[in-house]
């Protein structure tokens, strides 16, 4: 049987190298937009907003759409974590959609771009129907013990599907198990002892999170990541695996953005490529 990467044909970046490829690709867009790069032995780009209301992070077309929507763009204004590495950073507010490197800004790229949600290729492969409006910074609340709920939130709800967006992040988080176990219904949802755990510590807690969210919910949920981040592959399948029910099991997939570039519109695709170097392949991955 073929391994995933015999499968995709891609060559295995960690998360610094896809970093410098798209903070690199980030410069070579930044000749043509208003930008300034962060201090560090690995810069990162970051974009802001013209007077003609345009920004070198986003699709013309979608950067005007998330402005016409009060809902999509308050994510604009979500705090940038490494605002401290920017030059004159009192000047101005920068924010993490700002960054040539977020993972929000990449699915919001795709999933905000005028009539993407009414392309059949990409609803097919998503298993969602034409017409879904995206909704970003989803909080599904999954129940905890003691009528508590999960207030942390997912990247996108789309239709059914519930999705975590990554690019160059390190991880899926950690958390303690101890919190972990007050999921109402996780040993029923996973076999424990199968889950990544080192020291008492949760490996891969997003995804657990993610999953629990879907049973509780009874919805789907999907990983999109770079075909490149082998790593975060290998941790989503082995999550996958610890799946008690075949039915939950079966609304689980990891969706590659090289899959999604390959059934988007053309201008979608040429600024994925472009921008992330993310160029297309085809079929969605669910777990087996």
């Amino acid at each position: 049987m073929l391994s995933f990467m015999e499968r995709i044909r891609v060559v295995p970046m960690s998360a610094g190298a896809l970093r410098r490829e798209i903070s690199f690709r980030g410069g070579i867009r930044g000749k043509n937009h208003a930008h300034e790069a962060t201090y560090g032995r690995m810069p990162c780009v970051v974009f802001q907003e013209t007077e003609q209301g345009l920004h070198g992070n986003f699709l013309d077309f979608s950067y005007q759409a998330i402005l016409g929507r009060p809902e999509w763009a308050r994510r604009l204004t979500k705090a940038y974590t490494a605002g401290r590495w920017v030059p004159r950073r009192g000047d101005r507010e920068r924010c993490e959609l700002d960054c040539a490197n977020s993972s929000d800004a990449l699915l919001m790229n795709v999933f905000c771009y005028p009539g993407m949600l009414e392309h059949g290729p990409l609803c097919s492969l998503l298993g969602v129907e034409r017409g879904a409006v995206p909704v970003f910074g989803y909080k599904p609340r999954a129940p905890m013990q003691g009528s508590a709920t999960d207030r942390t939130e997912v990247d996108m709800l789309l239709g059914n599907l519930l999705v975590e967006a990554k690019l160059t992040e390190g991880s899926f988080q950690t958390a303690p198990m101890e919190r972990v176990m007050r999921y109402c219904g996780l040993e029923e949802v996973f076999d424990v002892d199968e889950l990544p755990v080192t020291d008492g510590v949760l490996q891969s807690y997003q995804l657990v999170r993610g999953v629990m969210a879907a049973w509780a919910g009874g919805r789907s949920f999907a990983v999109f990541c770079d075909a490149r981040r082998v790593d975060l592959v290998e941790r989503w399948f082995q999550v996958m695996r610890a799946v008690r029910s075949c039915d939950l099991r079966s609304r689980l997939a990891l969706v590659t953005w090289q899959e999604i570039a390959g059934v988007v519109p053309g201008m979608v695709r040429g600024f994925l490529g472009e921008k992330y170097g993310i160029f297309g392949l085809g079929g969605a991955l669910c777990a087996s």
